[in-house]
């Protein structure tokens, strides 16, 4: 079933916090859910769908439905992959409004790495004894640092990319950043800064690597009827994909991401190319997350990623393909050590004309939201949404 044009986003709304010391996790998904009711123009009493992924504390939906004060609804949903989560959320509520189940959507995340002290993915995870994969894993100490570090070796070794290349990355992100008041970095940096920091996973150095930060998000999705009516711009889904990747019985190929098969649905069911999109959202954990993506997505070719970001092709205003205008997870804000609702808000924020306007797009009426959830070096989930300016 196409989802194209049966919802809207009709609202979006970041937490402004980066260190949530005097507030719960509950608090925080409380205060994003209310913030993007507000950002729509809803109230609670207008939520009958609600989506919630592993950040959420207690039962999930159970607990966080009774915590905010959800009393109409009539579907709920858990799905949990990682960062991607709540761009599948979006696709998830789109398809559950198409079908009748619900009319108005809510999705949140929210989580205080930061304040809990959490380990900048240097430390391995031992992850729980009954998942299949630990007992074979666990003993060789995968982190996520060295995980996406064994993947930019082998993208270097098969494409000859560099780490001046990886580079750009974070400086066309610092380059918005500059702009966010809310940024957790916002100086710009320059290439020499980034290859010249400390390496923390060969070849990955520390300004490769995304922040640490509390806060969350929240999305509001709406049957197109609902959407009409409310006084705010409109942003449809146009498309959407999901897809996993996993170690394929140790037949593992490190140079590409599930991003190859959930963009290809996403664009098919839009009826677009990449080279429509005006703006993109993508997943930054790393400097290196973000270039084989890109190249999956169809921005590039295969292995051409590193020349395609050279230069500073990704800065809006500049570049080719001006993305994460926020400065995203490599210096804005990686909540929850989950980024993928975020990259769906900045997307809405282009598209309704709302962001900061020195990486505000011109006219700018097609963008694409993408994400990832656990490792490219091992298992992780894919999720890419186009969205248009309706």
């Amino acid at each position: 079933m196409s989802i194209r044009g049966k919802a809207c986003i009709v609202g979006a709304y970041e937490h402004p916090t980066r260190k949530a010391e005097d507030k719960s996790t509950a608090q925080l998904h409380a205060e994003v859910a209310l913030g993007a009711l507000r950002d729509a123009g809803l109230t609670r009493a207008d939520v009958d769908g609600y989506f919630c992924a592993g950040d959420a504390p207690g039962m999930g939906p159970l607990s966080m439905a009774d915590y905010i004060g959800l009393t109409r609804l009539s579907h709920y949903d858990s799905t949990d992959v990682g960062g991607c989560s709540y761009l599948a959320h979006v696709a998830h509520a789109a398809e559950a409004i198409a079908m009748g189940k619900c009319k108005v959507a809510l999705i949140t995340l929210a989580g205080r790495p930061r304040s809990e002290g959490v380990a900048t993915g240097t430390a391995p995870r031992p992850g729980d004894p009954r998942q299949p994969d630990v007992q074979f894993e666990y003993p060789f100490g995968p982190a996520i640092a060295n995980m996406y570090a064994m993947c930019a070796q082998r993208h270097m070794y098969e494409y000859g990319t560099t780490s001046e290349q990886l580079a750009w990355i974070k400086v066309a992100a610092s380059h918005h950043a500059q702009h966010n008041e809310h940024a957790m970095l916002r100086k710009v940096v320059t290439v020499e800064d980034v290859v010249n920091s400390p390496l923390v996973a060969d070849p990955l150095h520390r300004l490769d690597c995304c922040v640490i930060s509390d806060g969350g998000g929240a999305l509001v999705v709406t049957s197109p009827e609902i959407a009409r009516s409310l006084k705010r711009p409109l942003v449809g889904i146009r498309g959407a994909g999901e897809a996993i990747k996993h170690v394929d019985g140790g037949r593992i190929d490190l140079t590409y991401t599930g991003a190859r098969y959930a963009g290809a649905r996403a664009f098919e069911m839009a009826g677009v190319k990449p080279a429509d999109i005006k703006y993109a959202s993508i997943y930054d954990s790393f400097t290196i997350t973000v270039l084989m993506q890109l190249e999956d997505l169809g921005f590039c070719e295969k292995g051409q990623g590193g020349k395609f970001v050279s230069d500073g092709n990704l800065i809006s205003g500049v570049g080719k393909l001006p993305f994460n205008t926020d400065g995203g997870g490599l210096c804005n804000n990686h909540p929850a050590n989950r980024g993928g609702i975020t990259k769906v808000i900045e997307a809405v924020r282009q598209l309704r004309g709302e962001a900061h306007p020195a990486v505000q797009v011109k006219n700018c009426d097609l963008a694409l939201a993408h994400g990832t959830g656990g490792s490219l070096g091992t298992r992780h989930g894919s999720a890419t949404l186009v969205l248009e300016r309706l």
